[in-house]
């Protein structure tokens, strides 16, 4: 861990998002941005109530940055909630790199943030990767957590890998196939290592490189789609400047996938089990239909930390899922609100 001195402070404004969140049609939001000393300027952004119980939302990919429609899961009345763009994404810069890019720097760059804002504890929820690097933040800094709730865990095993993008191409055949082409790839075994070598060369301009992340972006989708009949896939009408960020998107997701996200399943349940014998408190919730995250991940974590409190849901990956997000919601409202809110008792996980 960096002492403080190694970030200083960027400049702060707000903007407010149309939204609908407990009765409010607006969120507002305040941005703000943390440089490093390794060259990294880290955008966060808070919402919320000033007093409200802390929250810090570590969102998913990797690559993909922070969702401001994550604040639908709290009631902003009483939490404060801090939306972090990991390293080379959303607002982040540089963009899309992955120099000075991986995990311990992002589990740096979460403590600095929660320094720089003033928290001496808060809870975490994590979504998919960001689940992932929730365990990992708590396991090294429990001092620093409330409690962390996770949803659709990522466990950073080659087994998950290996799944996405050998196993899954039966759930896409076809978006799968133009992924191939993309990379030029003969065999399914080289696929993500011949995305991760295509996409770390030359500019984000580059014609090959676009291709194969608007590839990816197409067999990610199509694999998301088979976990429900109901979701249909629109194809997406994409600038040159959105083509340059997919590209930094997947470039990052590359990165972290062939290193198994500097963690890997062994390493990444210690942290969890560290974190809960620290007294910190987990909550799961993980979709049955899961087509990225197999929901054995679920049982995985409960075998690890046995006090975990977990369930598993009729949904598949995705936050938006209707049966997910009320399910996440609840985990929230139980794992940090007092057990008694608006004349219901609500069970504290454990």
């Amino acid at each position: 861990m960096k002492r403080p001195g190694s970030y200083t402070r960027s400049c702060a404004h707000s903007y407010t998002r149309p939204r609908s969140q407990h009765g409010s049609s607006q969120a507002p939001l305040t941005l703000d941005a943390l440089r490093t000393r390794d060259g990294q300027r880290v955008s966060f952004a808070v919402a919320g109530a000033a007093d409200g119980v802390p929250v810090v939302v570590l969102h998913g990919g990797p690559g993909s940055g922070s969702q401001p429609d994550a604040t639908r899961l709290f009631d902003l009345t009483r939490f404060r909630i801090v939306l972090i763009d990991q390293r080379g994404t959303g607002r982040s810069t540089p963009g899309g790199s992955v120099r000075r890019n991986r995990t311990d720097r992002l589990i740096e760059d979460i403590e600095a943030v929660r320094m720089r804002l003033g928290v001496e504890r808060w809870g975490v929820l994590g979504g998919s990767w960001g689940a992932a690097l929730a365990l990992a933040y708590a396991g090294r800094h429990p001092q620093s957590v409330t409690g962390v709730v996770l949803r659709g865990l990522f466990l950073t095993s080659m087994r998950e890998v290996r799944g996405l993008f050998v196993a899954s191409r039966k759930r896409a055949p076809g978006a799968w196939a133009k992924l191939c082409a993309a990379a030029r790839c003969e065999r399914p075994a080289d696929l993500l290592a011949r995305c991760h070598a295509q996409l770390q060369r030359g500019g984000a301009g580059d014609t090959r490189q676009q291709t194969i992340a608007l590839a990816w972006r197409g067999y990610e989708n199509a694999v998301l789609a088979s976990a429900s009949a109901r979701r249909k896939r629109v194809p997406a009408r994409d600038s040159r400047k959105d083509s340059r960020k997919l590209v930094g998107k997947y470039r990052i997701q590359a990165h972290y996938l062939v290193h198994r996200c500097w963690l890997g399943e062994t390493q990444l349940l210690s942290l969890a089990h560290r974190a809960a014998a620290a007294g910190v408190p987990l909550a799961a919730v993980h979709g049955s239909r899961d087509p990225v995250c197999p929901p054995d991940n679920l049982w995985r974590l409960a075998r690890a930390v046995p006090t975990a409190h977990v369930e598993c849901v009729r949904a598949g990956h995705l936050a938006s899922d209707p049966a997910l997000h009320e399910r996440t919601a609840h985990a929230l409202a139980t794992m940090f609100l007092p057990p008694t809110h608006e004349g219901r008792t609500l069970r504290h996980a454990a």
